[in-house]
């Protein structure tokens, strides 16, 4: 198991690399405004295959209600 350190070493180098560094440090903003708790969303998505599309739908109807 890797530590903290490298878990957030590795993932501010994704977000930079992919991101750029406005957006990533855009996202982190956005990240930290939001009371969302990734574990509790996976453990209720359904277990059905869903598109991208859809979930992205799904999740714009979340962010709009």
């Amino acid at each position: 198991m890797r530590t903290d350190s490298v878990v957030r070493t590795e993932g501010m180098s994704v977000l930079l690399d992919r991101l750029g560094r406005v957006d990533a440090e855009r996202f982190i903003s956005l990240i930290l405004r939001e009371p969302f708790n990734y574990t509790t969303w996976r453990e209720n998505l359904n277990n059905e295959a869903i598109s991208l599309r859809e979930l992205s739908r799904q999740a714009m109807e979340h962010t709009t209600s």
